[in-house]
């Protein structure tokens, strides 16, 4: 891995110390132009466009998108005991967090006889995507879907790309863990055609609110083409994880956490951020056995750790490590130093925060609780990750009496006045015999 050395004087303060930190390139303005024409065949074309992307992208001709109930069935019968109950747990301890994050509505009283009451109101249908490329994901249908069900959206639609080698269906997993989950309502699309089928809508599909779920730049590209159209959660990119650790963290356990996020995507990013040079120079040396000894090393693992969005950065101090990964703002943060908790209590800006060496990434990948939907790419700094707030609306309503407005109706006027909008106060006027009530 490379090292960046921010010891001393090299550590900038302000917006120029990002422009130091790796990132990957990830231009979705670019993938942009090469997914307009595709969302715009599923526009004009629907399912017929969707079949033909399945057969260029997936090598499979499809009969039909849309799953058939019993493929779901079949598959959740199929699958291995052992997977079956890792996915339960997973649904129960991410259910037991989400459905703590419901909102009730509040009323306030602002003055005697009027009101405002802010109400939560979910969207009525989302798409969710569950990717399936260089993996399959079924975790992603768990933080996806529950969000979703505890916000109380009543119309719930998840894609998944066909597989070839499932006669043209979703990887079996992705379709038991939908059974699981109570999700009946699945298409064969991938990346930006399942976006587009979304969005527009489809003879099978009717159109979605909402579309959450990671993927790849075709599926950000796809997302960002219709922004203002639908909701979306996040342009995601590559997956990161930063490292914040000092003398006292065990290099094992950061070569093995720097490997795990290595090993989803050659653009997957991994940063240590660490006080300590030997720990750096062990970590170094850890990596090459525990590479050797996993898999998908050629084609994922040595390009990510070896890429410009992957580096060990050096500091002085754990204070100035802070400054460094609240600069960064990592999708997964890591904080692996004496005091962790504490040291964790000053992060602002990171996706999820994992605190000390018994709570890796991987533990909120699959069975934490949290949701592993994620800000990437710095978004951290003003995004948050999949939650159930995601699928919910504040609606404000307000309700006043004829006093309450009479009150506040000179002000009403008054600023309507001020900013040239007669009519805003005309509309108070008219309520009053067009003259405005003096103020008590």
């Amino acid at each position: 891995m490379a090292r960046i050395d921010l010891r001393g004087d090299a550590l900038p303060k302000g917006p120029a110390l990002r422009d130091l930190l790796p990132r990957a390139d990830f231009d979705v303005a670019a993938a942009l132009e090469k997914v307009r024409p595709i969302v715009e065949a599923v526009h004009h074309r629907g399912d017929a466009a969707l079949i033909d992307f399945a057969e260029k992208f997936d090598g499979v001709r499809l009969e039909s998108v849309r799953v058939p109930a019993g493929a779901l069935k079949d598959a959740l019968e199929q699958l291995d005991p052992a997977v079956r109950a890792a996915l339960e747990e997973s649904i129960r301890r991410a259910r037991i967090v989400h459905r703590e994050q419901r909102r009730t509505s509040h009323t306030t009283q602002v003055v005697p006889g009027g009101t405002v009451t802010e109400k939560w109101v979910p969207v009525e249908r989302v798409g969710l995507y569950a990717p399936g490329g260089r993996s399959v994901y079924p975790s992603s249908v768990i933080m996806n879907v529950v969000p979703a069900q505890e916000a109380g959206v009543g119309s719930i639609a998840l894609a998944s790309p066909a597989q070839a080698e499932f006669d043209g269906l979703p990887h079996p997993t992705i379709l038991a863990a939908c059974a699981l989950l109570g999700v009946d309502e699945v298409y064969a699309a991938g990346g930006a055609t399942a976006v587009a089928m979304f969005a527009y809508g489809t003879e099978s599909c009717p159109p979605a609110n909402m579309v959450t779920g990671p993927g790849n730049i075709w599926v950000a590209a796809a997302k960002r083409y219709f922004t203002g159209v639908i909701g979306i959660d996040s342009e995601a990119g590559p997956t990161e994880i930063a490292v914040l650790a000092d003398e006292s963290a065990d290099p094992v356990h950061v070569a093995a956490d720097l490997i795990s996020q290595a090993e989803h995507d050659p653009l997957a990013a991994a940063v240590l951020v660490t006080d300590s040079a030997e720990l750096a120079d062990a970590v170094e040396k850890e990596l090459q056995p525990q590479v050797e000894a996993t898999k998908h090393i050629e084609d994922r693992i040595r390009p990510a750790l070896a890429g410009r969005q992957s580096a060990i950065v050096l500091v002085d101090g754990i204070d100035e490590g802070l400054r460094v990964v609240n600069a960064y703002g990592a999708e997964h943060l890591e904080i692996q130093t004496a005091d962790a908790a504490a040291v964790a209590e000053r992060v602002v800006n990171a996706g999820a925060i994992f605190i000390g060496p018994w709570a890796p990434v991987s533990l909120g990948d699959y069975a934490a609780g949290s949701n592993h939907v994620l800000p990437t790419g710095g978004c951290a700094c003003h995004s948050s990750g999949l939650s159930v707030q995601s699928f919910l609306r504040g609606i404000h309503v307000v309700d006043y009496t004829k006093d309450a407005l009479a009150e506040v109706a000179h002000h009403v006027v008054t600023l309507a006045e001020a900013e040239d909008l007669p009519a805003h106060g005309a509309a108070i006027k008219a309520r009053f015999g067009w003259k405005v009530p003096e103020s008590k």
